[in-house]
């Protein structure tokens, strides 16, 4: 195998041809051709190398249409790369359009921006915090995996849409009460394995490409109840959800989309711990996309003590998205802005109503795209567009990645 980065050099390409001719006359006669073959060669080498180094991480949107209809013509396609649409239910062990009406609108009027912006890719994402009850179960048996895997499939199919993304919270565990198993381990990675077989049957029909992704927990314990190595093989991204760290219900308020671990919490989880528990897992870099949090989570405090940070709380406080926290709190209406160099990561602060806010803004995002480029991951997604309209996040992300517009 010839070492990555290492090009064919015209000259050494001569060397090695001239050994096929018996005289100098038919060297000297056939010489023109072999030296612009060579540089052809040469050319298209540094070529690949070109827009290998080139490649453009991806910027993948979750839309949520579990609130209705989406109002599709105010996304704006040209700062992202994909769309993730949120959500599709599971009932009788079949993938499900739990809001059909508004569903089958939203979806057609997605596909539909791919006229505009070829390129653009639009899945369908299963599950999700609420909607994961029932995973457990349409995965139980083989033949319940192939029939639930062809169910979503056949949704991708009708709408003309480019994949499915797995939204599964979580295999093994409870989630939000549900149904698990310990086979869950197992029977993940054959939903995956199913997946990609049958829309590759449905890619040798349509002669188009379809992809396969999944939403992951951040934690150590999701990576324990998985097979992220076996997993990776049959998708193409792995979006790592890299937020929700904290929730407003812990009794410590704490960051929940850092960076990196704070320097007052040197064991805390953070999307750095997380990706690299995911590369260990055996997740290729280029597969691992990082997840970024339009929205913020709020504490109200006990006391004003370090400016609300990893202080006891004494319950949940509005949070909200990133439009509301930059328009009306950040900075304004008796609110500070505090940043954790050791964490990468704002927060909010108002000390007269002791309420402690956790969030990303441009600083941090851009932090996360540095992130992204130093240990070539495959770019970002978010959660989730309808929380922050004004697209103040949105904007940085193509910005740092060389999106347009």
């Amino acid at each position: 195998m010839r070492q990555q980065g290492v090009v064919p050099l015209p000259g050494l390409t001569l060397l090695i041809v001239s050994d096929c001719f018996d005289n100098q006359y038919s060297m000297k006669k056939y010489l023109p051709a072999i030296f612009r073959f060579s540089c052809l060669m040469l050319a298209l080498s540094v070529c690949s190398g070109f827009f290998k180094r080139k490649h453009k991480p991806v910027i993948i949107a979750y839309v949520g249409g579990f609130r209705g209809l989406v109002q599709t013509d105010s996304i704006n396609i040209w700062r992202m790369s994909h769309i993730n649409y949120a959500f599709i239910d599971i009932k009788d062990n079949r993938a499900w359009l739990h809001n059909e009406a508004t569903d089958t609108i939203n979806l057609r009027k997605l596909a539909a921006l791919k006229q505009l912006k070829p390129d653009l890719k639009i899945l369908i994402s299963v599950g999700g915090w609420a909607w994961s009850k029932n995973f457990s179960d349409a995965t139980l048996t083989d033949t319940s995996t192939r029939n639930f895997a062809s169910s979503a499939v056949d949704i991708v199919a009708r709408f003309n849409l480019d994949g499915v993304d797995i939204d599964w919270e979580y295999p093994g565990q409870i989630g939000d009460s549900n149904i698990f198993r310990p086979e869950d381990k197992q029977h993940y990675t054959v939903l995956f394995k199913d997946l990609r077989e049958i829309l590759d049957s449905l890619s040798g029909i349509t002669k188009q490409k379809y992809l396969v992704t999944t939403a992951v927990g951040g934690s150590q314990s999701y990576i324990d109840h998985t097979e992220m190595d076996k997993v990776q093989q049959y998708t193409d991204y792995i979006n790592v959800m890299s937020y929700d760290y904290a929730n407003g219900n812990d009794p410590i308020s704490a960051h929940h989309t850092n960076l990196y671990p704070s320097a007052s919490a040197s064991d805390s989880s953070s999307a750095h711990t997380s990706i690299q528990a995911f590369l260990t897992a055996g997740v290729p870099s280029e597969k691992l996309v990082m997840g970024i949090a339009f929205y913020g989570k709020g504490w109200q405090m006990d006391s004003t003590g370090n400016n609300g940070l990893y202080r006891k709380a004494v319950k949940s406080a509005r949070g909200g998205g990133f439009t509301y926290l930059k328009d009306s709190l950040i900075g304004m209406n008796g609110f500070s802005r505090f940043w954790d160099t050791a964490a990468r990561a704002p927060y909010l602060f108002n000390s007269d109503k002791k309420i402690f806010i956790s969030y990303d803004d441009e600083e941090s995002v851009r932090e996360k795209c540095a992130y992204v480029k130093q240990y070539k991951l495959g770019g970002a997604m978010f959660w989730e567009y309808n929380s922050d309209k004004k697209q103040y996040l949105l904007r940085t992300l193509a910005n740092e990645f060389a999106y347009g517009k």
